[in-house]
């Protein structure tokens, strides 16, 4: 059998049902809490917020100044960081960045990016979930727009996005069109 279909022992296996079900459970108490309790809940959402608004306007002015690289710096460069767009699920930061590289390649056409209503909340002291809306727009007309999610990480109090999933909202009745 080769190392890719060997079955985990059952330690090994043990740990990864229960990392998995302690994950899901976060995912789902997000998903139902209320955010705003009051105390120092707030403080802990506001010092994320405040974090994700400036990796997403930093991402926005490397988007529009043509930086992959810096556009690439907010995700956490590791070989299990995802994307899921309408392409579908791509993992790993090169794939990620393989995703987003021919938009930023000599003479594509790109239109300017910013960000807008964006929630965040720490799940615990290591994860944290934003949502918002992309906005792609040309000559004041926006060309493409939708909603999205980002798990983020904090590692050595930086925190960088582990997991972006991104939705186009279908066309308007004016006959605007997205190329996300």
């Amino acid at each position: 059998m080769s190392p890719g279909n060997r079955i985990l022992n059952g330690s090994v296996r043990h740990r990864v049902a229960l990392g998995a079900a302690g994950l899901a459970v976060s995912l789902v108490a997000c998903t139902i809490e209320p955010v705003g309790n009051g105390g120092d809940e707030g403080a802990v959402e506001s010092d994320l917020a405040t974090h994700v608004e400036r990796i997403l306007d930093e991402q926005a002015a490397a988007w529009n100044r043509g930086d992959l690289e810096g556009f690439m710096s907010s995700y956490e460069s590791s070989p299990e960081t995802s994307y899921i767009g309408a392409s579908g699920l791509i993992t790993g930061f090169d794939g990620i960045r393989g995703r987003y590289a021919p938009l930023f390649e000599a003479g594509a056409q790109r239109d300017s990016l910013r960000f807008e209503s964006l929630t965040a909340r720490e799940l615990d002291a290591r994860f944290g979930v934003a949502t918002a809306r992309y906005v792609l727009f040309r000559d004041g007309m926006t060309t493409s727009t939708g909603p999205f999610t980002l798990v983020m990480m904090r590692a050595e109090g930086v925190w960088k996005i582990v997991h972006d999933q991104s939705a186009e909202d279908p066309p308007d009745d004016a006959g605007e069109s997205g190329d996300n």
